[in-house]
């Protein structure tokens, strides 16, 4: 069996060595950039690549930053009616967006930081007011830490709330939770968290993320930490994604979920070949899904072949047996014959016809 891959992305180094790694196993593997994709909406729904309809693919794994959600969203959309594609449409508008995280993974029971959302300036000022400090303001959208703030009193946060109310965003008021500035990062593949490190901020910054300076190393979880990882990954809908969780007093917490996380520095951090992993689990996903499709399609051919459409002529051997003819079980299923029945029998030359003698029936 061939199988066509794509890698649908903005060409990052991860993407690269996705695609490297999943040459290991699949024949054919296209390097597609996200920039080159359009999708046509009037008419019939169609994914095109440098203007041409792209072509249709066993497996489609689509990746980029939150600024493409929606674009990403209808690409795999589109690919998901003939190919298995590993973050499901709906992940892409809600884990590009913390709101909609916190609400899925809330709905799911998953613990997270207690979170508020407010409508109004005097609305959240009233919150500010009943918060123990210190706390944590940020946008809805953003990743690697960026539009992430720090207040550790009730006038520092009453002065990003001004600025904040000046840009005409939404923002999220979010406990603090104290960890020491680090957090732990789990890449979840299907079932399975693969890898997992502890970040460390630098001196002086809260924000534990390797993009802003933080240093990773190995950590092996306990089976609630994985368990929660693994949940929250499901819930989005992405079957490859990075679980970000806190360890607070109250057990761990997840704050963030990343569906194109950078592996740079969870393989550096714990030497395990990240990318490797993520294409030998799309390998055996999409050989998997593609056997099961096979599979079905010989049922249904055969299922045509040997139950016929009443009314329709059918092409067999006769199976004689002394000086009777056995009807094949479809025959019989399909005439509702039995051997209680009796039958007028036709006869002519080469020709044979047999019909349920009904009383009344006239007889030619």
């Amino acid at each position: 069996m061939t199988i066509k891959a794509a890698v649908i992305s903005l060409g990052s180094t991860s993407s690269k060595w996705t695609i490297k790694a999943l040459k290991r196993y699949i024949r054919v593997v296209d390097d597609i950039n996200l920039k080159d994709i359009e999708v046509t909406l009037s008419g019939k729904l169609d994914i095109l690549y440098k203007g041409k309809p792209l072509e249709e693919y066993d497996c489609v794994y689509a990746k980029g930053s939150f600024r493409y959600a929606t674009l990403l969203r209808a690409i795999s959309l589109i690919a998901s009616q003939h190919a298995y594609v590993p973050i499901k449409p709906a992940a892409f508008t809600i884990a590009h967006d913390k709101l909609l995280t916190q609400f899925r993974l809330q709905q799911q029971g998953i613990p997270m930081p207690v979170t508020y959302l407010t409508a109004t300036p005097e609305a959240a000022k009233k919150i500010l007011e009943g918060m123990n400090y210190p706390i944590i303001m940020k946008f809805p959208q953003g990743t690697q830490g960026k539009g992430v703030m720090f207040a550790d009193s009730f006038p520092s946060a009453n002065s990003m709330l001004d600025a904040l109310t000046a840009l005409k965003q939404p923002f999220l008021i979010q406990e603090y939770v104290e960890t020491g500035g680090s957090d732990i990062r789990a890449i979840v593949v299907g079932d399975k968290v693969v890898a997992a490190m502890k970040r460390k901020a630098e001196t002086g910054e809260k924000r534990a993320n390797i993009h802003a300076g933080g240093k990773g190393e190995p950590i092996n979880l306990d089976i609630k930490t994985k368990n929660i990882a693994v949940r929250a990954a499901a819930a989005i809908g992405a079957d490859i994604c990075a679980v970000d969780i806190l360890e607070s007093a109250k057990g761990p917490v997840v704050i963030e979920a990343n569906i194109s996380p950078g592996l740079q520095g969870i393989t550096g951090a714990t030497k395990i070949d990240v990318a490797d992993k993520i294409a030998k689990f799309l390998y055996k996903k999409t050989k998997e899904i593609s056997e099961s499709k096979k599979k079905l399609a010989t049922t249904e051919i055969m299922k045509d072949i040997t139950t016929p459409a009443v009314g329709k002529e059918i092409l067999t051997h006769l199976d004689l047996r002394g000086e009777r003819i056995l009807l094949p079980d479809y025959v019989t299923k399909e005439t509702k014959f039995s051997e209680k029945d009796e039958v007028v029998v036709k006869i002519k030359e080469g020709k044979l016809s047999i019909e349920k003698f009904e009383i009344g029936k006239s007889q030619k």
